[in-house]
């Protein structure tokens, strides 16, 4: 991680929650007790802000510095609430969104990020909890997209769909578990895509949300393909109908 997005210590963990700094992730010492703390992880939860309990070692590894068994990782971009996200996909004609269901790995989503962006996406939904971190490897990786398209970050995925349903976007997840093809769907209308990660896919409560479900027709003896790799076939897809 880059020492600019790095907090160190409870206090001044603490002051960055309460002055709204977008904070992407904080790490606890496993078993540190005491009235600071408890007041660190009250606020955690009341701003549903991602955090993981973790052995001291893991933070030693992290950083050098003197973490007081408490270190946060600063988003290097500024995350949308879904109402404010919504204001900017209804300025589109014709809303282009991609919502990601625990994707982990930081190389594919910064990989996801570079093919959305310049594939015309207008925007990308993630869920505060099982998702990868936003860190220098996300950007690289993103090739520096990552600025140029707006993030939203949702407690649960769930609620996004509910409220992008209310505005007429349709919901079309990506699931090998579809008898429908890719390339028998009409993509030209208001839609969010959903991409599920590669080990546990799309949650099924998800999918039971779907408006529909479509899947990439697989012709080797391989199962699967990376998810940034299928994230852009399917993008595509759409560019190639809206063209």
């Amino acid at each position: 991680m880059e020492k600019s997005t790095e907090i160190y210590g409870i206090r001044a963990v603490i002051e960055a929650i309460n002055s709204s700094k977008d904070i992407d992730k904080v790490f606890i010492q496993t078993g540190l007790k005491g009235k600071l703390i408890g007041q660190l992880e009250s606020l955690i939860r009341k701003n549903k802000i991602n955090f993981s309990y973790v052995p001291n070692q893991k933070l030693d590894r992290l950083s050098k510095k003197n973490h007081q068994g408490v270190i946060a990782r600063i988003s290097p971009i500024k995350f949308y609430d879904i109402n404010k996200f919504s204001e900017i996909i209804e300025q589109s004609k014709n809303p282009f969104i991609l919502i990601l269901d625990q994707i982990n790995d930081v190389r594919n989503f910064g990989a996801i990020i570079r093919t959305a962006e310049i594939s015309g996406v207008d925007g990308i939904i993630i869920q505060n909890s099982s998702s990868a971190p936003i860190n220098s490897d996300t950007v690289k990786t993103s090739a520096g997209a990552i600025f140029n398209i707006p993030i939203c970050k949702v407690s649960h995925i769930k609620d996004a769909i509910y409220h992008l349903k209310s505005i007429d976007i349709s919901i079309i997840s990506a699931s090998e578990k579809s008898k429908k093809n890719i390339y028998d769907v009409d993509f030209r209308r208001p839609l969010a895509i959903i991409m599920g990660s590669e080990q546990r896919g799309i949650n099924k409560s998800i999918l039971n949300m779907s408006d529909e479900m479509v899947k990439l027709p697989m012709y080797g003896k391989i199962e699967s393909l990376n998810v940034s790799v299928a994230c852009g076939i399917f993008l595509y897809e759409v560019v190639r109908q809206r063209i």
